[in-house]
């Protein structure tokens, strides 16, 4: 099979001719059909991220696929099917704690690490193997159009966070980042899952303009200052109601006062989650209040990525029209392309922009 290999952090990558991979007990064999290039790939490839992969690697973040092989441990399954491939992989021998990697991607601790170097690759490249809980079944409509489906990978992130914050169907939520490719999803993600309203902060004008544009009247766009005091004060003068949750998908270049000008706009027994990168590449701590959580009883949690039954959750949205990917701009790059792709990815970051990596292309 061709593949796009990343030799070295900051090197080209390499498209070339690879051993097809082996599927063992308790994996299939995909034929990638589409995957997402995320916006930030370039920061991952070039190590400005710090990522913990060991290249030689064929990165990629889950994708679109057609079965090849399965094992005998699927009962459903059968080659032929279209599917998600979903990433977030986890060791199977702790239930409670088990570790964790992103396919291809990331992983975290020593335990994760160990599983990232047993499924090393990820989706630029033919064919992939995966474990065979992580693959499912998309309805026979994205046959259409799988590089559109591929969306999926960037939308599973912060609709794991809402659910991770017990989002109720009416509530209010503030997306802290939403202008950007992940917080404009949480945007659409969080009306599609029944929010009543969403408050939307950013600093890019016309990204809020395009938000405000498609949602109408159930998003209110804020664009911030700077000053934390007077932004915290902005935002909830725009939610015209208490504001339930927020959920933080800031960058890592983003300043703590921001996001802390964004947590603090919620209101008594309300929910914070964080799921951005603030912090990761040094700066200020977060640093919100200890009297302030405790007096106004709110939960403040971390989430990193989704439970496995987040997938059948939000393919069931995309499949039933509540979660509309008809809108998005789609820019579909060949194998042969891929350094491309990943400069296309960097310079299109802005809200519902794909930039998605095709195979057979």
């Amino acid at each position: 099979m061709r593949a796009a290999t990343l030799t070295a952090f900051g090197s080209p990558f390499v498209v070339h001719d690879v051993p097809d991979p082996q599927a063992g007990d308790g994996e299939v064999l995909v034929q990638v059909l589409a995957t997402c290039v995320l916006p930030y790939a370039s920061e991952v490839f070039d190590g400005t991220r710090r990522y913990p992969l060991e290249p030689p690697v064929v990165p990629g973040l889950g994708g679109i696929g057609r079965l090849v092989e399965v094992g005998p441990d699927a009962t459903r399954l059968r080659a032929g099917d279209l599917v998600w491939c979903d990433p977030t992989v986890r060791a199977r021998d702790d239930a409670l704690t088990p570790d964790i990697m992103l396919q291809g991607w990331s992983s975290r601790g020593d335990g994760g690490a160990r599983l990232a170097r047993h499924l090393h690759d990820g989706p630029f490249a033919e064919l992939m193997r995966v474990p065979t809980e992580n693959v499912h079944l998309l309805p026979g409509t994205a046959t259409d159009d799988p590089a559109r489906w591929s969306a999926l990978g960037i939308h599973l992130i912060p609709y794991g966070g809402l659910l991770a914050g017990g989002l109720s169907a009416g509530e209010t939520v503030l997306v802290s980042g939403a202008t950007g490719n992940l917080g404009s999803s949480a945007v659409a993600v969080a009306l599609a899952m029944g929010a009543g309203h969403v408050v939307a902060p950013g600093r890019n004008r016309a990204a809020l303009d395009l938000l405000a544009e498609r949602f109408g009247g159930r998003v209110s766009p804020v664009e911030l200052s700077g000053d934390e005091t007077a932004d915290r004060a902005t935002m909830v003068l725009a939610a015209d109601r208490p504001i339930d949750m927020v959920l933080d998908l800031l960058p890592p270049q983003a300043p703590s006062s921001t996001a802390r000008a964004a947590a603090m706009t919620v209101r008594e027994h309300g929910r914070v989650v964080l799921m951005g990168g603030v912090g990761m590449l040094g700066g200020a701590d977060f640093a919100l209040p200890y009297p302030w959580i405790m007096r106004n009883s709110v939960t403040v949690r971390g989430q990193w990525m989704y439970p496995r039954t987040a997938n059948v959750g939000l393919i069931r949205l995309v499949a039933t029209g509540a979660l509309e990917l008809t809108h998005e701009r789609v820019t579909r790059f060949g194998l042969d392309r891929v350094d491309d792709a990943d400069a296309h990815a960097a310079a299109h970051g802005g809200p519902f922009d794909r930039t998605v990596l095709v195979p057979s292309m």
